[in-house]
């Protein structure tokens, strides 16, 4: 039985306080600070809470809907209307036909600006204004849009995005066909003619495609717009490269339909859309009310998604002040084609990861909305994804039968992809399930098996539920230092476990020569990249990482597995080298760590734990430098230390990653660590710090194949014996 993770309805505010606040409709539009929600409602009254990508929501009053048709269902648009093609043939009807239609007008731009309740499948089913906007009033490809559940949480989101003063807009990573073009278009259009002197852009991956979005989808939706919302435009019916409204549809309906004003005389108010080129600079220098990035994650070089939203997140804001917002949205190219850099821009827009000004790293709020929400052809009549096989066969929006869930559908489909590896990776990435999926490379760029490592991840992220892996911290128990240790979960730890040894092998400390040493040397050791700067210009820097592995041994603890991953950057440095130096005396395991950052191994010497130090594997105890020989720890120089680092990985995804010969799967359930491994570049160490701390790893459990041997030296014995040249008449000694 599939469980949804999309979304969840939240508490953060006691029923009590909302009740309160809502009798005197003391609920404003936009983030609520006191309580940390963002407040979508525009009626001053609040209902339920919904946490989508962590982003707390709170939506309008549940409101009482009629049963009658228990789905979504667009209204027809009455005949004696449709006839009215501008606000010049409205001006010359009688007040009586325009008094008879104002209760149906003021009731769409009521809707349109506080949004609709309806019933669907037996719930009251909420749905934004620029939802409502988009499945009322919006033609389509394919005629009318229908209302599918994964959209309402989209447009949900977009409506906090909008509301939040924080927020530069959303940043939304998608499956293919998912509707995005149109529902962006539909908004530009939606927001545009209802604003003056504003400006409305918008971009894609090549100008082409840009061009395309505005004449195919812009254009078409705002014409097909009802009189009362359609401003009056300037130019041609059609254009190519620039709509404009002269007077915004707010100002001649509601309160002025009855207005004598001429139409002659209504003033211009500049209202545009626009498109541009593809490039770095696009709309620079200008103010736009809202950025339109199509296809984002597919920006090819020399194009940067990245420059651009550097230059182009200026045109959204007044000094501090926040004017406008973007709507950007795409699936991933590979990685070396434009998905890497929106793979950064995604990640940067992580609302759980804020500055003190309580923005983003981008300023966006990034949205994912797993394929099986969104899957044509899996999307019952009421909108609802069919998820699981059903007992008896769900009808879709136009009667189509659906048989089959569309979990098990898409398994189908990526099983019969396996075989060829590049096709399964471009399957993953327009139709992910995961965040990991939708950023899949192609398998040639990489040095590693890629094909083992995408088996080991996908693995993992089916056992995410299953508790195999936890998070916490380690702490000297009642704080003592140089005592015990012991590991707390922790949400928000640092560490990753997927393995605690027994009591009898926690805190194993002995000592020898008056030294203290580890005494579990013999079931693992860990592996380390540290730093020595606690900041950085930038603040984000490298990270420290550290990994733990086990090998062979006669305890009761796994084999050749990773069973620790840390990948973090503490305020401190100081903070770092004591969370390595916990887990090294909790497991009681040595470490090798790179020596060309050396305060980790002289901080590790001075708290008397130098016994817990490496020495290079690959050189005898003489042939140690200076430094060497007083904190341990090996170089990261010298291409034969690359060359093995990396051989050691490589041989360690081969034996244990992936499927193996008898149809099991391995045992490495760390994803950052397998998703460093797939980008790796040797040739460019210094970004991929789990890589270096995982193969330094697996070198210290296998010090002995880097030992170096001696030189063979052939020695003769002499053991006394003379020798004799018997020829001729007498011997001679030889």
């Amino acid at each position: 039985m599939y469980e949804q993770s999309l979304y969840k309805i939240i508490e953060p505010i006691k029923k009590t306080t909302i009740n309160r606040l809502n009798k005197s409709k003391k609920w404003e539009y936009g983030y609520n600070k006191e309580y940390d929600v963002v407040v979508i409602s525009k009626t001053g009254e609040i209902g339920d809470v919904y946490s989508i990508q962590n982003l707390k929501i709170a939506l309008p009053k549940t409101q009482k809907v009629s049963n009658e048709n228990n789905k979504w269902q667009q209204h027809e648009y009455p005949k004696e209307l449709k006839r009215i093609k501008s606000i010049f043939d409205w001006k010359e009807l009688p007040n009586e036909f325009k008094e008879k239609w104002h209760k149906y007008i003021d009731r769409e731009f009521t809707r349109r600006e506080e949004g609709h309740w309806f019933n669907n499948k037996g719930n009251p089913t909420y749905i934004t204004g620029t939802h409502y906007m988009y499945l009322q009033w919006t033609k389509i490809d394919v005629g009318r849009p229908d209302f599918r559940e994964a959209n309402r949480l989209f447009f949900i989101f977009w409506e906090a995005c909008k509301a939040d003063k924080r927020c530069y807009g959303m940043c939304y990573l998608k499956n293919r066909r998912s509707g995005f073009s149109f529902m962006a278009s539909g908004e530009t259009v939606n927001l545009a003619t209802i604003s003056s002197d504003a400006r409305y852009g918008i971009l894609s991956k090549s100008g082409a495609d840009a061009k395309k979005m505005f004449t195919d989808k812009v254009v078409p939706i705002s014409i097909n717009y009802p009189f009362f919302f359609r401003p009056i435009q300037d130019g041609m019916d059609r254009p190519k490269t620039e709509l404009a409204y002269r007077v915004p549809a707010s100002k001649f309906t509601r309160k002025r339909l009855e207005s004598k004003d001429k139409p002659q005389e209504m003033e211009g108010l500049d209202t545009t859309i626009d498109w541009k080129n593809t490039g770095d600079n696009s709309y620079d220098g200008e103010k736009l009310a809202l950025l339109v990035h199509d296809e984002a994650g597919k920006w090819e070089r020399p194009e940067n998604i990245l420059n651009n939203w550097r230059v182009t997140k200026t045109t959204l804001r007044l000094g501090s002040r926040i004017i406008g917002k973007c709507m950007m949205g795409s699936t991933s190219n590979s990685l070396d084609k434009g998905g890497n850099n929106f793979k950064q821009l995604y990640y940067d827009s992580d609302v759980t990861k804020r500055n003190k000004n309580g923005q983003t790293r981008s300023g966006l709020y990034s949205l994912f909305i797993p394929m099986e929400w969104n899957y044509e052809g899996f999307i019952d009549t009421y909108g609802l994804p069919v998820f699981d096989t059903p007992k008896e066969a769900a009808i879709g929006p136009h009667g189509e039968t659906i048989d089959i869930g569309v979990i098990e559908h898409w398994e189908n489909e990526a099983d019969g992809l396996k075989s060829n590896h590049d096709a399964l990776n471009e399957f993953y990435r327009q139709f992910p399930r995961t965040e990991e999926h939708a950023f899949r490379d192609e398998t040639k760029n990489s040095i590693f098996n890629l094909v083992k490592l995408y088996e080991q991840i996908d693995y993992n992220e089916d056992l995410k539920s299953s508790g195999i892996v936890t998070r916490g911290n380690f702490q000297w128990k009642n704080g003592v230092k140089d005592t015990e240790v012991n590991f707390y979960p922790d949400m928000k730890g640092r560490f990753y476990i997927s393995w605690i040894p027994q009591m009898n092998l926690q805190n194993n400390v002995v000592m020898k020569n008056g030294f203290k040493k580890p005494g579990n040397e013999h079931v693992g050791a860990f592996g380390c990249d540290s730093y020595d700067i606690s900041g950085t210009v930038d603040r984000r820097g490298s990270k420290g990482s550290l990994h733990g592995l086990t090998k062979f041994s006669m305890e009761d603890a796994p084999i050749n597995t990773f069973f620790l991953e840390y990948i973090a950057r503490p305020q401190t440095a100081e903070i770092f080298f004591e969370d390595v130096l916990m887990a090294l005396v909790f497991y009681g395991m040595p470490l090798l760590a790179e020596n060309n950052k050396p305060r980790l191994l002289y901080y590790l010497k001075r708290r008397g734990y130098r016994g817990y130090s490496m020495n290079r594997p690959d050189k005898t105890y003489s042939r140690l430098s200076t430094t060497e020989k007083e904190v341990g720890g090996i170089p990261n120089t010298g291409e034969d230390i690359k060359q093995a680092h990396a051989a050691a990985i490589e041989t360690y995804i081969q034996q244990h990653v992936g499927i193996k010969p008898d149809g099991s799967y391995g045992s490495m359930y760390f994803n950052r660590t397998l998703n460093d491994w797939s980008k790796f570049d040797i040739t460019n160490r210094t970004k991929f710090d789990a890589t270096i701390s995982s193969g330094l790893a697996i070198m210290a459990c296998n010090r002995h194949l880097y030992t170096p041997r001696a030189d063979k030296v052939v020695k003769k014995l002499d053991f006394g014996f003379k020798k004799y040249d018997n020829r001729g008449f007498s011997s001679k000694i030889i």
